[in-house]
């Protein structure tokens, strides 16, 4: 059977002030986050307006999706805010869909990149009776036209610094528990996209940090976190930094918060000229990626640049473990 849809499926965000709080009740549903904790990085959204940009951007994408494979229906699902997964598999069987590709916007592979949305997918087409099948496209963090996206966007971010002889690229991406990344190919597959990535943007010299940790302190993550880097290279003479958020496929809150607004300011306070790097989000190009991995389905070559790549359609059984959660007093 071919497939007869294209679903798009992401994490979600809040549109408005008033989804902010429901919007995190459903990120953190069963981890045991004080509601407190809430609260505080609620401001981070209230912040913003309330709004956080992922939805938009996933709505230009669908649209320009849609006009690209016409006419295949294209229809979009998210995680954690509306339109919810479930409801958007209801609205598929509905239409007579059978057989569709997902594409997950996470380039990486780790539990809540890859795993999670595969489980996400399982749970929705259990929850709706006679749902169709749903093929989840492969992690792409080392295709040639993501990598040229990141590149173009490292290059105009130097542009927009005074003096951008001598700055340090930092890569960065989201921290999660070190007995998640030990499990999957998340780190690893970071490292190689970021080499990819500096070679061909003309940076003999780069870091990889972190940042958006959300663990408690006894827990372990991934470090450093991409503060204290800066930090710590700026007492080495390092005086301007272009960021480069290559985790993240979109602007969400995290990236602008943790970035634009939490890294900024230490920057500031340092003395350190900070560039952040612009997301693939709104490039063309994303949408050229997307027909390539579902050309893939049909028996087009894989294109991928590294000696990891190109990944599996489905994950090995042991991969992407999920967090362990920490032991309730």
């Amino acid at each position: 059977m071919t497939h007869d849809a294209l679903l798009l499926l992401s994490f979600g965000g809040p549109e408005g002030p008033d989804d902010v709080l429901p919007f995190l009740e459903n990120v953190t549903r069963g981890r045991g986050i004080p509601k407190e904790r809430l609260v505080e990085v609620s401001q981070h959204y209230r912040a913003l307006g309330g709004v956080s940009p992922i939805n938009g951007l996933n709505r230009l994408l669908r649209d320009r999706l849609a006009e690209a494979v016409a006419p295949m229906p294209v229809f979009w699902g998210n995680r954690n805010w509306h339109p919810m997964l479930e409801d958007t598999v209801r609205q598929m069987r509905d239409a007579g869909v059978k057989r569709a590709l997902v594409f997950a916007t996470s380039a990486f592979g780790s539990y809540s990149g890859c795993r999670q949305y595969r489980e996400d997918l399982a749970r929705a087409q259990a929850a709706v009776e006679g749902a169709p099948e749903l093929d989840k496209l492969r992690t792409f963090f080392d295709h040639p036209l993501l990598v040229d996206a990141w590149v173009d966007a490292i290059r105009e971010a130097s542009s927009r610094l005074p003096s951008p002889e001598g700055a340090r690229l930092i890569f960065t991406a989201h921290s999660i528990p070190c007995s998640m990344a030990a499990g999957g190919p998340y780190e690893s597959q970071l490292r190689a996209a970021a080499a990819l990535i500096a070679e061909r943007a003309g940076h003999a010299r780069w870091d990889l940090a972190w940042q958006s940790r959300s663990g408690p302190p006894t827990v372990p993550w991934l470090e450093p976190d991409v503060g204290d880097h800066v930090e710590a290279i700026h007492g080495q003479g390092v005086e301007a930094v272009i960021v480069a958020p290559i985790g993240f496929l979109q602007d969400h809150v995290e990236v602008i918060w943790d970035l634009d607004h939490a890294l900024k300011e230490r920057c500031d306070a340092l003395g350190v000229t900070l560039a952040r790097a612009r997301t693939p989000g709104e490039d063309p190009r994303l949408v050229q990626l997307v027909l390539e991995l579902v050309s893939e389905r049909g028996g087009a070559a894989r294109r991928a640049l590294s000696v990891i790549g190109p990944s599996p359609d489905p994950c090995a059984a042991t991969c992407c473990p999920a967090p362990q959660r920490p032991a309730r007093p």
